[in-house]
């Protein structure tokens, strides 16, 4: 009897299940994504890093945009997910392309447009043979007002584009519309954020940091200066944070509303074979070693996000945890050529 009211709920309900695609909602209408073109940033920062290439590609329309790193012969990738907010697409321990993208959740489409051109390059669905891509996003609307978001069309045209060797920094690629220092405040106001990089070597290896500057925090440097955010609109003048708090708490009160606006998205790559658990060990200091130029960093209000992935297969010469020092040097010079003077 169980048996038959089972088979009596299935066929009552397959007509629901079954309908034609014509009697389905149809997908919303963007219209502000309708006629954009892909714009192909060439210039940047120029490098030597084997093993992977990269791509940007902006919507002027935006202003936003994104980076796509293509790695040819493949890439073990670790996850660090600090911020309480984060926006990750397909977060794989194995990747043949990873992105940074603006537009909040809608610009996860990214991906989609990724895998869809190396399927559209292999015509083969077999397992070994799907493209696998990770990747993150930030929200990219408080500096602008349009609706647009970078897309399936752009992830691609970025995917195509992708060379060995450059990377522009500033307002570029993800970086477009990115904002600093943004915490609801009417007095106290975010100033442009942007996207940067460093490379360098570690004895015959070489290691890259990529990241896109998003936070609800402020920059400062090295001697802790602040250098970038919370602009106070009636003096011209930055105003530190802890200051903030202490003499003007009640420009503070609408912070809460901005939680998921912030975000800093970054990439660590190096060219040699680093075992998983050393790789997500070694994203772990770098990521931690930003906090030194992003203060506040990690809160509940921010997804941060970083990638750690290595791409050689020779071995790693020195402990990764050794190697990670220099890698956190170099995300604090990839953070400052994001902001430039």
């Amino acid at each position: 009897m169980f048996v038959r009211r089972r088979l009596l709920i299935g066929a009552l309900a397959a007509p629901a299940l079954l309908r034609p695609a014509a009697a389905q909602r149809p997908l919303g209408s963007l219209p502000w994504q309708e006629g954009l073109t892909p714009v192909i940033v060439e210039e940047g920062v120029r490098f030597d890093l084997p093993g992977v290439q990269i791509g940007t590609a902006e919507y002027r329309e935006g202003p936003t945009g994104c980076n796509v790193f293509h790695f040819p012969e493949g890439a073990i990738c670790e996850v660090d997910a600090r911020g309480g907010s984060p926006g990750v697409y397909y977060p794989s321990t194995r990747i043949q392309a990873l992105f940074l993208s603006g537009g909040s959740l809608y610009g996860l489409e990214v991906g989609t447009g990724i895998a869809r051109e190396m399927f559209a390059e292999r015509q083969r669905a077999v397992v070994g043979a799907i493209g696998l891509v990770s990747g993150a996003i930030i929200f990219d609307y408080v500096r602008r007002d349009t609706l647009v978001f970078p897309d399936q069309r752009l992830g691609a045209a970025a995917f195509r584009a992708a060379r060995p060797g450059r990377f522009p920094v500033g307002a570029r690629g993800a970086g477009c519309s990115a904002s600093v220092g943004q915490i609801g405040s009417r007095r106290f106001l975010p100033e442009q954020g942007g996207q940067g990089c460093a490379v360098g070597k570690i004895g015959d290896a070489t290691i890259g940091v990529f990241t896109v500057l998003n936070p609800l925090g402020g920059i400062y440097d090295r001697q802790g200066q602040l250098l970038r955010g919370f602009m106070d609109r009636e003096t011209g003048q930055r105003r530190p944070l802890d200051d903030i708090l202490r003499h003007h708490p009640q420009e503070l009160g609408l912070v809460q509303g901005t939680g998921g606006s912030h975000t800093t998205i970054t990439a660590v790559i190096i060219d040699r074979a680093v075992p998983a658990w050393d790789l997500r060990q070694m994203g772990r200091q770098i990521h931690a070693a930003m906090a030194q130029a992003i203060r506040p960093f990690h809160t509940p209000l921010d997804g941060d996000v970083l990638f750690a992935v290595s791409t050689g297969r020779e071995p790693l010469a020195l402990p990764a945890a050794l190697a990670a020092e220099v890698g956190s040097q170099l995300a604090l010079d990839a953070i400052y050529s994001a902001i430039p003077a």
